[in-house]
């Protein structure tokens, strides 16, 4: 049977700005809609679908892992959720890992990892966690107060106390929000949903030595731009900084929900049986998929070649010298085109043309296409992104 946009609307709730089309299926970095129509992907999920669709090596992983095992308690340990953690805490430099199911869900485990190891070492009182404004941290009530934009602080009512917020590359703001009450700073080395904007790389060193300074824990939230899709294994790795949490969700997974909380030597033992937890946390189907990414994505040659892919698609976007696009930002492959025109509108006219972006703001089309995409790929779309923008009239 198949549902048509319409019913779709009917039954599910609509806390989306949703688009047409269904989609149906997907193989490659392509989608497919219900009546075959193709479009070629640069949203992959929101950072989600790192290997694209159809991934052979990652369906024959959890497909067997399917057959094997779908669930087990979190009592007990399984063989895809030890292996995960082994390689990505050792790729990453790490000392532990929790798993979850989300970026939120990271995010809101790693305050309280934060506020935790600062409660059992100071006592109450040394609880505030800073963020920047123009962030964006989940739609969990905590998280969404911990979101450094105004414009998602209302309606929920009441939410979590204990945040402020920092100007972005702001040093001397950073240090009049740094009060004896600060426990730790959350960060996004590109700020995604505010702009993808990359922070400045003097401003995160100069956080980062201060923060030790004063034993403040440093968090970067590298929901979507780690995993590789700066071309580092996360995109903090970029400022040449260490972090003592790091949350990650998104394109680890590759399609299934998965979120972590990577812990340095530091709070690593922070956590203690009852503190914290998630049911469907370390699911074996999911890890033994993450396991593929790791192996696809996070090694030399690969993220080599993503860096190449991000440099190919800014060249391209500003040697086209086109009127609308006022700047073109990002690292690798997590790029935001700032634009004269409304970005919806470029969005709209894409679908019709066969591809999908995404947007960021008010300004901005922002693009994640599947990190297994080739340059032959990125121009097919990049030219018709050009295309759009070059009918727009200013």
């Amino acid at each position: 049977m198949s549902y048509d946009f319409n019913e779709a609307k009917e039954h599910i709730v609509n806390s989306y700005g949703r688009l047409e089309p269904v989609i149906t299926h997907g193989e490659g970095v392509y989608l497919y809609d219900k009546d075959e129509n193709k479009y070629l992907d640069f949203t992959s999920g929101i950072g989600v679908s790192s290997l694209g669709y159809g991934h052979e090596k990652w369906i024959k992983s959890t497909s067997k892992q399917l057959k094997t095992l779908a669930h087990a308690s979190n009592i007990f340990y399984t063989e895809p959720s030890v292996k995960l953690a082994k390689e990505l805490t050792e790729k990453a430099n790490m000392s532990k890992i929790f798993f979850g199911n989300s970026g939120a869900e990271a995010n809101e485990g790693a305050i309280k990892l934060a506020r935790k190891y600062s409660y059992d070492k100071y006592g109450a009182g040394r609880s505030t966690i800073l963020t920047l404004m123009q962030s964006f941290h989940g739609r969990t009530i905590t998280t969404l107060k911990a979101t450094g934009q105004e414009k998602f602080h209302k309606y929920f009512f009441p939410f979590t106390e204990g945040f402020d917020y920092v100007k972005a590359s702001d040093l001397e703001d950073f240090k009049a929000k740094l009060t004896d009450e600060v426990c730790a700073i959350m960060l996004e080395a590109i700020q995604g949903e505010g702009g993808v904007i990359p922070l400045d790389k003097e401003f995160v060193q100069e956080v980062v030595k201060i923060c030790n300074e004063k034993d403040v824990l440093v968090i970067f939230d590298e929901v979507q731009c780690g995993i590789a899709r700066t071309g580092k294994m996360f995109g903090y790795n970029n400022f040449d900084v260490e972090a003592d949490i790091v949350t990650v969700a998104k394109g680890l997974g590759a399609g299934l929900p998965i979120g972590g909380i990577l812990c340095s030597s530091k709070v690593a033992d922070v956590f203690k049986p009852g503190d914290h937890g998630s049911t469907f946390g370390a699911n074996p189907v999911v890890c033994a998929g993450s396991l593929v990414v790791l192996d696809e994505l996070c090694n030399e040659k690969a993220l080599e070649k993503i860096t190449k892919r991000g440099a190919y698609v800014k060249e391209l976007l500003e040697e086209a010298k086109n009127p609308q696009i006022v700047a073109v930002r990002g690292i690798g492959l997590m790029i935001g085109i700032k634009v004269k025109c409304d970005p919806a509108l470029v969005q709209k006219e894409a679908i019709k043309r066969g591809l999908l972006v995404l947007t960021a703001g008010k300004d901005v089309v922002r693009l994640l296409p599947p990190l297994v995409i080739t340059k032959k790929e990125l121009k097919i779309g990049l030219d018709i992104i050009l295309e759009i923008l070059s009918k727009i009239e200013e």
